[in-house]
Parts: C-alpha cells; sequence; structure tokens
C-alpha cells in the first residue's frame, strides 16, 4: 500500500498547518488525518507525517506512542472501547467488557481474526452521568446495556 495522501487531503494539511504559528502543533489533527486514511499509525505512516511537517520521526513517535487515541497497530474495522472506570464499573461497566470479550472470543487490546472488531479497555471517557458508556469507532453510547450491546454487534455484523 502506497503511503500518500491524495492531493485534496494534502491541501487539507496545508489548511491545518495555516491554523498554527508552529508546525509542531499540526501534528495531532495530520496523525488523525492519517489514521483514519491508514488505519493505523505503521512507522512507515509515522515518518510520511515527519516529512509533510518537517518534524523528526522521534517526536512524531513520541506524540503517537503517548496518546492512546492512536493505533499503534492494525484494529478492527469496528473499534470497540469499554470505560471501567469507577462511575462505569459501578455500572457494571466491567461486566460489558468480560461480556463483549466471551462474545468475540478476544481479550483487551485484540482484534477478531476476520478483522471486523477489536476490543479496548478504556479508563474515562467523559460521561460518568451515563455510565457505563462504550464507543464503536467514534460513535458514543451512554447507559449501555448487554441487551443492547448484542443488538448492536448483530448490527454490526450485517454491514
Amino acid at each position: 500500500m502506497d503511503i500518500v495522501f491524495s492531493e485534496s487531503e494534502l491541501e487539507k494539511v496545508e489548511e491545518i498547518k495555516s491554523r498554527y504559528p508552529e508546525l509542531q502543533a499540526a501534528l495531532m489533527p495530520v496523525l488523525w488525518m492519517a489514521q483514519k486514511k491508514f488505519g493505523w499509525l505503521s512507522k512507515e505512516v509515522m515518518m510520511y507525517v515527519a516529512g509533510l511537517l518537517d518534524l523528526s520521526y522521534a517526536h512524531v513517535y513520541g506524540v503517537a506512542t503517548f496518546y492512546t487515541m492512536y493505533f499503534k497497530k492494525p484494529m478492527g474495522k469496528n473499534h470497540i472501547q469499554v470505560c471501567t472506570n469507577v462511575s462505569c464499573m459501578l455500572g457494571e461497566g466491567e461486566m460489558i467488557f468480560r461480556h463483549i470479550s466471551e462474545k468475540l472470543g478476544i481479550n483487551n487490546n485484540e482484534t477478531t481474526p476476520d478483522g471486523l472488531f477489536s476490543l479496548e479497555e478504556v479508563e474515562c471517557m467523559g460521561a460518568c452521568g451515563g455510565a457505563p458508556m462504550i464507543a464503536i469507532n467514534e460513535d458514543y453510547y451512554e447507559n449501555v446495556s448487554i441487551m443492547m450491546i448484542d443488538d448492536k454487534f448483530d448490527l454490526l455484523k450485517q454491514s
């Protein structure tokens, strides 16, 4: 796979760069663009982004590995995050995580063999009032139940 942005994506990178007085500040949104396009941030993708922003690979790698929102390995088409922090834990977040893990046959930070799902236990998603909470890709669900999760997974398997 060629690691290169399209012309319109390069224009978006230029627009992002124009928002900041220092190119370093554009790194996180450009990394997010790269992850959305390539699925994860391989060494080659991080080197490409470093070149676009005239930054060192070491700096890009440091940022990418510091933030958990950036994937450093291939993830499933549907990346599921389950909050198990205090509010969610009290709302059966740990039980929900175990249910999903058993249903998919994978553990934390693993991907199903078909590449359809990956699972991640996370600390806090900032919605304590709507606990328990999960995220599937960029969609957030509050007050989840096992039945709701099972219904959602059935729909995801069909898509």
